[in-house]
């Protein structure tokens, strides 16, 4: 079969190659609506499959941008994925999703690919464990953007929550309900992960606000799996916790779990306040309440920051965008 070209397009709705050609790059402001429905029907008539590899060439541009998620099974991680593919759609570009697990041997790989496949920027949630190949890219003026995670001294544009405010919201909370004894669990700090480390100092400064003591006991890292050996220790403690803040959703889920094989109320026992509005926070039996992360907003501030420097626009010297969370009171605080 003949490969149809623009110009068959062309000739089949009786205008010009450049008129198909602002057609297919969305230019709909430089035709009439009669045109645009002629190009439209060409098209559908003819079969008509732009060749995407002959557009970057012309336009040096894959319309296509990398994201590189640590793990994909944060409700948040799958939430802002969404809305950045939105975002990108709506600009005419695609997107490849890589999941590195939290790995930086597997985000390597998965970098060195998208480069290798000339796609025009990347957006990274970072396992922190590149910081060579993160200079590099930045040295050779890559488009790069972090989200959620900040690693300092790069000169890289990112944008993450507040997290030391983020728990402060919870512990304010805590207090306000009557709680004082108050702990806080997240995942590993091994790798200096940003949000995990802000979250336990900003923890630590609420409750030096509050003038409640700052106890080591109250304050459990580990891996997802050794999760709940660590509430086993919380809640054999002499004075074990009335509360405790989740420092993301898998957290979250584990001292559910832990809460209800072991039979305690919430929040008549422990009080519980998760950082991350996961999807079944508000039909939960007591729903949870959350301290929520402007998801759309950060992905859409993520692909601006990218996009500028994919056009090489408007260039000054990069920033960390720190977005404010909000608490959302329910049941089990």
């Amino acid at each position: 079969m003949k490969n149809i070209t623009i110009a068959d397009v062309a000739k089949h709705a009786g205008v010009s190659k450049s008129t198909v050609s602002q057609f297919l790059n969305k230019r709909y402001e430089y035709m009439s609506e009669l045109t645009r429905k002629r190009v439209e029907l060409a098209i559908e008539e003819l079969d008509y499959r732009p060749n995407t590899v002959a557009r970057s060439l012309t336009q040096k541009s894959t319309f296509t941008v990398g994201v590189i998620v640590a793990n994909i099974l944060h409700s948040f991680s799958t939430h802002i994925i969404r809305a950045i593919e939105n975002k990108l759609y709506e600009k005419g570009f695609h997107i490849i999703v890589c999941n590195a697990d939290d790995e930086p041997d597997k985000e390597k790989e998965y970098i060195e690919m998208l480069m290798a496949k000339q796609v025009d920027g990347i957006i990274i949630f970072p396992t922190g464990g590149n910081i060579d190949l993160y200079k590099r890219m930045k040295k050779s003026g890559f488009p790069l953007v972090f989200m959620d995670r900040t690693i300092p001294d790069l000169g890289i544009e990112t944008v993450l929550l507040d997290n030391e405010k983020a728990a402060e919201l919870a512990v304010n909370h805590f207090v306000e309900s009557g709680c004082s004894q108050i702990a806080i669990v997240t995942t590993s700090i091994i790798r200096n992960i940003s949000p995990r480390i802000e979250r336990i100092q900003g923890y630590k400064r609420a409750l030096e606000n509050h003038q409640l003591n700052v106890t080591s006991d109250y304050v459990k890292t580990a891996d997802a799996d050794a999760i709940p050996a660590a509430l086993e220790q919380l809640f054999n403690l002499e004075a074990p916790p009335n509360a405790i803040l989740a420092g993301n959703d898998i957290v979250l889920m584990e001292i559910l779990k832990y809460i209800k094989e072991h039979e305690l109320k919430i929040p008549n026992d422990v009080a519980v306040i998760g950082i991350d509005d996961v999807p079944f926070a508000s039909f939960y039996t007591p729903s949870i309440t959350t301290v929520s992360q402007p998801m759309i907003e950060m992905a859409n501030l993520a692909v601006t920051l990218l996009m500028r420097q994919i056009s090489k626009e408007n260039q000054s010297e990069a920033e960390v965008y720190r977005l404010p969370p909000t608490l959302i009171a329910r049941g089990s605080c």
